[in-house]
């Protein structure tokens, strides 16, 4: 039986897609469920899955193509056999591990490809075989021996050829189209620049009592909570207690209007392989520290496996963003539009600071806040900052909320 495979129905606002990854080639046997094609938008990607079991019969949207919804991608032949040597493998005893990469999934590939493992090394459970990504995490939650997590001779070589340098006095060029996301990215932060009275002004925080209580109960935390207690929940609190008190920060403008918002969605900006990605929180000033932590590893992580949705990615209020985990020092960070400022957290330096009138060594943090100084005044954004610099210096006031 022939069955159509079609773009989906696409995310309100997106006029079209492009095909980004076939994971499939014609004649090669496919699960049901399983993921056939991505489909790339400015905002998301979006899998089409097998209908069945069977075979892609031929593909009439090759990969770079621009697509509608609804638009035809391909025939699917349902039940179809094939003797392709994925097929051959798949059909083996279930005990028997698979060698070849080709059958595994993109999401199996991509951890096997992070990690530098050996997909032989692995013992699978799936059907007929197949390697899941349950069997990966299993595997590196064990204690594995030296010889064990030495790379195999594939992710040597994968290595060796990322670190390859380019000979001197080449002049190689190479030419990528970019991605959607990517040229919406650029669209949006030119967009702003041009149609925003962006400043920044800047403060430092002592880290010091917040590593302390962190250090604590770190430990106590994971093992109540199941999740780690990391530096984050501390700023989205304390960016939340200083909304409230400077409410234009959370506003937004519409035309002449402005939106002053009673709620608190809080974007963390992430990076993906797609590119700077902004998940949003909701409704944050009714979550604790534990359910903070828990949002930002689950959005963090679907963004790293591109399974973000457009829920994920509407709306918000403002935006916290943290170069500090890649070394930065200090940036100027810009704003999410339609937002009205944004968050900037930094590296974590010892620096020498008087307190007391002694010298003292203390790890600093640079933060910095960039506004629309259309809607928000030099003396709001100068108490917010201090505001959120108040209540990570002394986190016991995010406790009792004063």
């Amino acid at each position: 039986m022939s069955i159509e495979i079609k773009v989906p129905t696409l995310p309100e606002s997106v006029a079209d897609a492009t095909v980004a990854t076939w994971h499939k080639k014609p004649g090669e046997a496919c699960e049901r469920d399983e993921n056939l094609v991505d489909i790339e938008t400015d905002k998301v990607v979006l899998e089409v899955v097998a209908p069945a079991d069977g075979v892609i019969a031929s593909i009439s949207a090759e990969e770079g193509a621009t697509v509608l919804a609804d638009e035809v991608l391909g025939m699917f032949e349902e039940g179809a056999a094939t003797n392709t040597e994925a097929t051959t493998n798949a059909n083996m005893a279930s005990t028997e591990v698979v060698e070849s990469s080709d059958v595994l999934s993109p999401g199996v590939r991509r951890l096997i490809n992070e990690h530098g493992l050996d997909a032989t090394s692995i013992i699978a459970s799936g059907k007929d075989g197949r390697l899941t990504k349950e069997d990966v995490e299993a595997y590196l939650k064990k204690p594995q021996t030296a010889s064990a997590q030495a790379p195999s001779p594939e992710s040597k070589s994968v290595v060796a050829e990322r670190t390859q340098r380019v000979a001197p006095g080449s002049r190689e060029e190479k030419r990528v189209p970019m991605t959607r996301l990517r040229k919406r990215i650029a669209e949006r932060l030119v967009e702003v620049q041009q149609t925003s009275a962006i400043l920044t002004t800047f403060n430092e925080i002592n880290m010091k009592p917040a590593m302390d209580l962190r250090a604590k109960y770190k430990e106590l935390f994971e093992k109540t909570h199941a999740v780690r207690l990391g530096f984050m929940s501390f700023f989205v609190k304390a960016v939340v207690e200083a909304l409230k008190r400077f409410p234009d920060v959370n506003a937004s403008i519409d035309g002449s209007d402005i939106i002053y918002h009673g709620y608190f969605d809080i974007g963390i900006a992430v990076s993906s392989p797609r590119g700077l990605v902004v998940p949003v929180m909701r409704d944050v000033d009714t979550l604790s520290f534990a359910g903070i932590e828990t949002n930002i590893r689950a959005l963090g992580g679907k963004a790293k496996e591109n399974k973000l949705t457009m829920d994920d990615l509407q709306g918000g209020t403002f935006t916290v963003t943290n170069g500090g985990v890649f070394g930065s020092l200090m940036s100027t960070p810009i704003i999410n539009p339609p937002q009205s400022a944004i968050l900037g957290m930094h590296n974590i330096l010892e620096k020498p600071v008087v307190e007391n009138g002694e010298i003292v060594i203390r790890p600093m943090m640079y933060v910095a806040l960039s506004y629309d100084h259309r809607i928000i005044d030099g003396k709001d954004s100068v108490g917010f900052l201090k505001t959120v610099k108040e209540l990570v210096e002394d986190p016991s006031r995010l406790f009792l909320e004063v």
